[in-house]
């Protein structure tokens, strides 16, 4: 004999209670802009690809390729998951119907908040950086105290964008978008052509070439920091037309366009500047930080090189106005589903955003900063490092929820046992290696910049916040019964009161 749960999930879709936000807002296209906006492409390669050279030389394509094999197969499973639960809560509303309230609310609410707001602290400061340097003011973007101050007036001008509306927000991503991807072929097109240049090698390519496991590792692990934040997209499911199909199509292609985009520009920058460890080399540790600044000049020349400086700024900036977006509709499900105050489940009646998500989550970031800051700039470049951990974690839940919800149905055909069985189970048992892995590295005092006791900086970060979420949790269930109380069918009926 089934039980409730067994039955409940063969229901077919879940619907979804009605939050107020603006329906058939946006398209394909915006969808995809938005989920590629989220990720930075041009901030995201120009940090990593130079760390990933120093880790695994010219194979960095390779390691781009394998990183994205779980991404890509998490991607099917937030695809499935939109199909038959198109809600803005997400990871929080399909974690919750397929283990219960507890995952849903720490895994599923508390991480991926948590690794949002960690992770503006960081684009905020970046983009403040960037543009204090293409205004000529190189001096004040070496003061820690003028980036702070001009960090949280960023934070300050993309929640009034997010907070006037998803199609605003959506127009002004195509510009940022554009500029990030016509620099970014323009430079790769530019490498690949100037004299002396090497020819892009299928070498380059193959996954069995690692001289070790452990520098395949690390260098994986790198690689699904440059993919992450295209899952913000599918947070504006129920703004999107046709949103339980589309949202999903769009996750998928956006992942593919990332993965393009990324091995055009490693070909062109290892085929140009090579792997060596002295000069503009991609081995050379000088230029790991940011490997496309070190470039541009030379590949460009001083006056079309500042517009790399300038891709990436708006990548940041870019990137920090789609992760409100999606933070603020993340916390407005959950407040529709009766598991936070109901203050976040207002949307505002004329912009038709979740107003007080939207200034809740400019306002925390700016918070994080100005702290994590005053603390240490070391600590704020710690606190960045330990977001891999959070998400391998809730991407992997993610992916596993998949299998569970769907369970009862993957024999019913092939391509029901191929993308909603196997493939996710795929991705999320490659995500939780990689969350394992990630804890066993971060552990070492010599990871990141600061270390307490013998025990990384960077770990006691990641361990602290899923510490904190667990705190958190407990609290919650004292406020939220009624969500806590209702199991899995917590969220299928709209319930915005607190007990």
């Amino acid at each position: 004999m089934r039980n409730a749960t067994d039955a409940e999930a063969e229901t077919g879709p879940v619907p979804t209670p009605a939050k107020g936000l603006r329906r058939g807002s946006v398209g394909l296209l915006a969808s995809v802009t938005l989920g590629l906006s989220c990720v930075a492409p041009a901030y995201s390669i120009a940090v990593t690809l130079g760390f990933v050279t120093l880790t695994v030389g010219d194979l960095a394509p390779a390691a781009l390729l394998l990183g994205f094999a779980p991404i890509l197969l998490t991607a099917f499973a937030f695809r499935e998951l939109n199909r038959e639960m198109p809600d803005c809560g997400t990871t929080f509303v399909w974690t919750t119907r397929a283990f219960g309230p507890l995952t849903g609310w720490l895994t599923g609410g508390w991480v991926v908040q948590v690794a949002t707001y960690i992770a503006m602290t960081a684009l905020s400061q970046v983009g403040a950086t960037y543009l204090l340097r293409l205004l000529g003011l190189r001096s004040l973007a070496d003061s820690t105290l003028a980036v702070t101050v001009t960090a949280v007036a960023l934070l300050a001008a993309v929640t009034s964008i997010a907070y006037r509306g998803l199609q605003l927000s959506a127009s002004v991503q195509y510009v940022l978008l554009g500029l990030q991807l016509a620099a970014l072929l323009g430079f790769g097109a530019v490498a690949l052509g100037r004299p002396g240049a090497a020819a892009p090698s299928t070498d380059w390519l193959d996954p069995f070439a690692f001289p070790a496991p452990g520098p395949l590792a690390e260098a994986v692990m790198l690689c699904l920091f440059i993919y992450w934040g295209w899952d913000a997209l599918i947070t504006a499911n129920e703004e999107t037309r046709d949103g339980e199909r589309v949202a999903g199509q769009a996750a998928v292609l956006s992942t593919l366009v990332l993965l393009g985009t990324y091995l055009f520009t490693a070909f062109a920058a290892i085929g140009f500047a090579g792997t060596g460890t002295t000069g503009t080399g991609l081995g050379n540790p000088e230029n790991a930080a940011d490997i496309l600044a070190t470039l541009a000049p030379s590949v460009l020349g001083p006056t079309l090189g500042r517009a790399m400086e300038l891709a990436v700024c708006v990548s940041a900036v870019s990137a920090l106005l789609t992760s409100l977006v999606g933070s603020s509709r993340g916390t407005l499900s959950m407040a529709a589903h009766g598991a936070l105050p109901a203050a976040f489940a207002r949307v505002h009646p004329r912009h038709r955003t979740p107003g007080f998500g939207t200034l809740f989550a400019g306002a925390t970031a700016a918070c994080l900063l100005a702290l994590f800051t005053a603390v240490s700039t070391d600590f704020l470049g710690d606190a960045i490092l330990c977001v891999g951990l959070l998400i391998s974690c809730y991407y992997g839940t993610t992916a596993l929820a998949c299998v569970w919800h769907f369970r009862s149905r993957l024999r019913e055909t092939p391509r029901d046992l191929l993308l909603r069985g196997v493939l996710p189970l795929l991705g999320g048992l490659m995500m939780l290696a990689a969350f394992a892995r990630s804890a066993h590295d971060m552990y070492d005092p010599a990871y990141g910049s600061t270390s307490f006791h013998g025990v990384g900086g960077v770990f006691l970060l990641g361990a602290g916040s899923l510490a904190a979420g667990a705190v958190a949790l407990a609290v919650a269930r004292t406020r939220f019964r009624s969500f806590f109380r209702q199991g899995r069918s917590a969220v299928a009926a709209l319930t915005i009161t607190e007990d």
